[in-house]
């Protein structure tokens, strides 16, 4: 016999609800923005994969600094992309050589940022404001240099005087030891003599 109405009514429904889940799933497996957001997502979790590698894993970092770095990233993906191919052997090597040491990493960075630097020339502005700095140190910094030159020569001057009273307090023991040697040796000699006569 057959099934009833209602339970033919229940398995139209559920097999409804299966096929909208399907329907929604595979819409939202190839709509465009889905897309994007996947392929952000894989980058991220690449670049954070790379951060943790050369920096050791980090523990509660603020959704702030992940926000800002998202929007860097999202920015940056269409050169990441383009640039992908050539990078990806030297950041595998760059990797491998700075794998959980952040100062290595740091000092590479700076050593980068050094030479990127050089290589820039100044502008007008820049070598005005180099020359002012160096005004401003020389101005400031003297006052510093003489008073360090007063504390050395205060340590010195201490030093030496100390070093001065420590010789003297040596040089007088040692007389004050040579002197009981001496007359001690000396009243050896008078008992032997005097034991020798007897």
């Amino acid at each position: 016999m057959g099934q009833s109405t209602e339970e033919l009514s229940n398995d139209i429904a559920h097999t409804r609800e299966s096929m909208t889940a399907n329907v929604d799933a595979l819409q939202d497996r190839v709509s465009p923005s889905a897309i994007v957001e996947r392929r952000k997502q894989a980058t991220r979790n690449r670049l954070l994969g790379v951060r943790d590698k050369v920096m050791g894993t980090a523990q509660g970092v603020g959704s702030s600094a992940s926000g800002t770095s998202g929007s860097a990233k999202d920015s940056a993906t269409g050169a990441v992309d383009s640039i992908k191919g050539t990078a990806q052997g030297a950041v595998s090597g760059a990797q491998d050589r700075v794998q959980g040491t952040p100062l290595a990493a740091g000092l590479v960075a700076f050593g980068l940022g050094m030479v990127v630097s050089a290589l820039i020339p100044a502008s007008e502005k820049e070598a005005v404001a180099a020359g002012h700095a160096v005004d401003a140190a020389k101005e400031h910094g003297q006052p510093i240099v003489d008073q360090a030159r007063s504390v050395a020569q205060d340590v010195a001057d201490g030093v030496k005087e100390t070093a001065t009273q420590a010789a003297q307090e040596v040089k007088d023991a040692a007389t004050d030891s040579a002197g009981r040697v001496k007359s001690e040796g000396q009243s050896g000699v008078d008992e032997v003599r005097s034991q020798t006569q007897s």
